[in-house]
C-alpha cells in the first residue's frame, strides 16, 4: 500500500486505496540537494520534449501538449495523442513497437472512473458516452523523456516512430 497499491500493468492501475507515504529522512535530504539541480533537469526536460517536436510537430494526426500562455512547462512527461485514422496505427501500437525495440512507453494515466477501485464512481461523459480522460487514455501515450536521456537515446524513439510513419505512408 506504501507505494500507492499499483497493480502489476502497463498502464496505471488500482484496485485497492493506496497511500504515497514513502520519505525517509535520507530520501529528504537527497531531494533537498536535487533542488539545487531542478533548474538543469528543466531544462533537459524541455530540450527532450522540443527534440520530439521538433520531429514529429508537424505530423497530422499528432499533438503534443502546449504551453500555456504566460507559463512554462516543466516537461516532466512528454506526451502526446495520436489519431489512428491521421497516421495509420493506435497508441497502443506505437508502444508495443517502441517496447519490442526495449524501449519503454506507456499510455497516458488510466482515468479513476476506469480503475477497479473506483469502477461504481459517477463520472461525466459527452453524449457519445466517453469522457475527456477516456479519449486520453486510449490515445495518449507517455514517450521516454527522462532529464538524463541522451540525444542518441532519443534518436532511436524517433527513428522508430518514423520508420511507423513510413510504413503508413506507403498504404495511402
Amino acid at each position: 500500500l506504501a507505494t500507492q497499491a499499483r497493480d502489476p500493468a502497463p498502464h496505471y492501475q488500482h484496485s485497492e486505496l493506496g497511500y504515497n507515504y514513502r520519505m525517509s529522512n535520507i530520501l529528504a535530504g537527497v531531494g533537498r540537494a536535487q533542488l539545487e539541480v531542478l533548474d538543469e533537469r528543466v531544462h533537459a526536460r524541455r530540450a527532450v520534449f522540443d527534440r520530439y517536436v521538433e520531429a514529429f510537430g508537424n505530423i497530422d494526426g499528432f499533438d503534443f501538449m502546449p504551453d500555456l500562455e504566460g507559463f512554462k512547462h516543466n516537461r516532466w512527461l512528454t506526451t502526446l495523442t495520436i489519431d489512428p485514422e491521421k497516421v495509420g496505427f493506435t497508441s497502443m501500437e506505437l508502444i508495443d513497437a517502441l517496447s519490442a525495440e526495449n524501449i519503454e512507453a506507456r499510455p497516458v494515466w488510466k482515468p479513476l472512473h476506469l480503475q477497479p477501485l473506483f469502477e461504481r464512481a459517477k463520472y461525466y461523459a459527452h453524449e457519445e458516452g466517453r469522457s475527456v480522460s477516456d479519449e486520453l487514455f486510449v490515445n495518449g501515450v507517455c514517450l521516454p523523456s527522462g532529464s538524463n536521456m541522451t540525444v542518441e537515446q532519443q534518436e532511436r524513439v524517433t527513428h522508430i516512430i518514423g520508420e511507423m510513419l513510413k510504413v503508413k505512408s506507403l498504404h495511402v
